[in-house]
């Protein structure tokens, strides 16, 4: 069974050798090209190929994005990554966001195949480097959970009181609540007021 594939990447010359890779094998037919996210999104939407071939950062919309847009639309394309970086912040996001798979673009010509067949078949595949982030990420310790206190001086913060004001509106001294904001500083792992407020709202330690 040949399986179908759109190749997005921002580098022309990438594109043309993972086509040229790709049409060279009976096993597979390359439906088009994609420069950018939201081109992947229009084309993936018209082809329907089986695998698209998703790079990450690309000018305007990026991987991420086109993945997040693809399952809201419900496209029953599978995405396989297929990209140089291999950061936390890079590989989280799309896996969130519903790729199937991630692999790096130093792969091998077989381990590339056998990843797209892989993917084909609705398996979750992953290069050695991500699956041993993930793994780590997974056997990390917990977060120390913020104190009732800490919340509430990070909830005024989140507000626009100022360090005085909080003390005030909590009935402690102003140097309790600078104590407070370190505590949670290190506990959400930043080093500043408006971190550690973006960083709660993104953990939904605090109301909208």
């Amino acid at each position: 069974m040949t399986i179908t594939l759109l190749i997005t990447d921002d580098h022309p010359i990438v594109r043309d050798g993972l086509r040229g890779i790709f049409t060279a094998d009976q096993g597979f037919e390359v439906l088009g090209e994609a420069s950018s996210g939201d081109e992947a999104v229009a084309l993936t939407e018209k082809l329907r190929p089986d695998v698209v071939l998703m790079d990450l950062r690309m000018p305007g919309s990026g991987g991420v994005a086109a993945i997040a847009k693809l399952a809201e639309l419900r496209n029953p394309a599978r995405i396989l990554v297929l990209t140089t970086y291999d950061t936390d912040t890079d590989v989280i996001p799309a896996i969130e966001a519903g790729a199937t798979g991630y692999l790096l673009k130093d792969a091998p010509r077989e381990e590339l195949f056998r990843a797209v067949r892989a993917t084909a078949r609705g398996e979750a595949v992953l290069s050695p480097a991500v699956a041993d982030l993930i793994l780590g990420r997974m056997r990390a310790p917990a977060p120390e959970p913020l104190s009732r206190r800490e919340l509430e001086v990070l909830t005024l913060i989140s507000r626009g009181s100022s360090n005085k004001e909080a003390a005030k509106q909590l009935f402690i001294s102003e140097a309790t609540v600078k104590t407070h904001l370190v505590h949670a500083y290190a506990k959400l792992g930043v080093k500043d007021r408006a971190a550690a407020v973006a960083t709660a709202f993104a953990r939904g330690l605090l109301g909208g």
